[in-house]
């Protein structure tokens, strides 16, 4: 069987990058470089890449960037970039959540299209400031919710949308980690530190961390509008003060029913990310952990097992879908490709035109919207359970 991999982010110019935050010590700025490197589509040219000067300094040194390009602040960057004939067309925020918000609106407002890490800030007035800079910008925004760019979950998307479950009757996503069963953050780890700490990571704990990501991730492959849910928010670790279990309840619009759970105290989980989708006509089920198959059980028939770059993975799920079938791909490429599809939308912009059929990835809408389900989720959980609509 062909497969089409991401060549088609390869074609033109690559992308001048730049990165806010990610430098040494911190896991998510490798993988955004790795991503953004996969498909050849962007050279990371800049970089504020650490609030502590020498430590920025030294991230930007090891990582080959030109000592004029090495910045102190964010604020210096994006004057600096916008002023040059070469300066960055697109930059990587991967900072604690608390420090989104000021990069990305001085990026857009410096006229750069902007990759956000998620959850998009820590409160809901805050994203809306954002959500009022990209629409006055005209820039692209980005919203990196990677397991969006799983091959089979683009495929799960496609046959719900194209009717092939039927009517959506449930939805059933959970999101299970171990790695605060104990007290992690008071073991210097520095991770853990600030997702704890309310200041640095928002009203939610776990929540925001993993929640958004399950959430996003049932809203991304059923389309389907919650109208309120109930939450119950847990902190299970001693003196931590923001959650690290919850359970939701989700009524959706249409009529049908969710349930989302999330924890990061649920021992002999490390990344238990699974979705299930059941309609009047057959259920679907993904788990990331084995990202490489999805579950179909057509009603009154058996379950059938579709390989991601196999005969029965779509059109969606096969144009981002780079090696054959048994190769497996997983976290850095479904990361990559939310890069690459970004790439092809900057592509067709400097040119004034539409990015291709099919290229997708998360929004500044889908930022706000992810909010909006933290803060209620909060609401609900602090009224006793009470159904609020988000």
């Amino acid at each position: 069987m062909a497969i089409e991999g991401r060549s088609d982010a390869k074609a033109g110019q690559r992308i001048r990058l730049g990165m806010v935050g990610g430098g040494e010590g911190a896991f998510i700025g490798a993988v955004h470089r790795i991503a953004a490197r996969i498909d050849d589509a962007y050279d990371l040219v800049a970089g504020a890449l650490s609030s502590t000067p020498e430590k920025a300094r030294r991230s930007g040194e090891a990582l080959g960037l030109a000592p004029d390009r090495i910045y102190d602040d964010y604020e210096t960057m994006a004057k600096a970039e916008a002023a040059r004939p070469d300066g960055i067309e697109a930059v990587a925020i991967v900072t604690p959540n608390h420090m989104h918000a000021g990069p990305v609106i001085a990026f857009l407002g410096a006229g750069v299209h902007v990759i956000c890490d998620k959850p998009l800030t820590v409160s809901l007035a805050e994203a809306r400031r954002i959500e009022a800079a990209v629409a006055a910008s005209g820039r692209i925004f980005a919203l990196t919710h990677n397991y969006t760019g799983y091959p089979l979950v683009r495929r799960m998307r496609e046959m719900v949308a194209g009717g092939e479950l039927g009517t959506i009757r449930l939805v059933q996503v959970e999101y299970a980690q171990d790695w605060l069963t104990g007290p992690t953050e008071a073991s210097g780890n520095k991770q853990a530190e600030w997702r704890v700490d309310p200041a640095r990571s928002g009203a939610g704990g776990a929540l925001g961390d993993i929640g958004t990501h399950a959430f996003n991730l049932s809203d991304f492959v059923t389309g389907l509008d919650v109208a309120e849910l109930s939450a119950d928010l847990t902190a299970f670790g001693e003196g931590r003060v923001l959650d690290d279990n919850l359970q939701i309840a989700l009524r959706y619009a249409s009529g049908a029913r969710g349930s989302l759970w999330a924890s990061q105290v649920a021992p002999g989980n490390e990344n238990g990310l699974m979705l299930r989708v059941y309609g009047t006509r057959g259920g679907l089920a993904w788990r990331q952990e084995n990202p490489n198959q999805l579950f179909w059980s057509p009603l009154n028939e058996a379950t059938r097992i579709i390989t991601r770059g196999g005969p029965q993975s779509g059109a969606a799920g096969g144009r981002v879908t780079r090696i054959p079938p048994g190769h497996p791909e997983g976290y850095l490429e479904g990361f990559a490709n939310l890069y690459s599809e970004v790439a092809l939308a900057i592509k067709a912009a400097r040119d004034g035109g539409e990015p291709p059929e099919g290229v997708l990835f998360p929004t500044i809408a889908d930022g706000v919207k992810g909010l909006a389900f933290i803060e209620a989720a909060v609401h609900s959980s602090r009224s006793n359970g009470q159904w609020v609509k988000p």
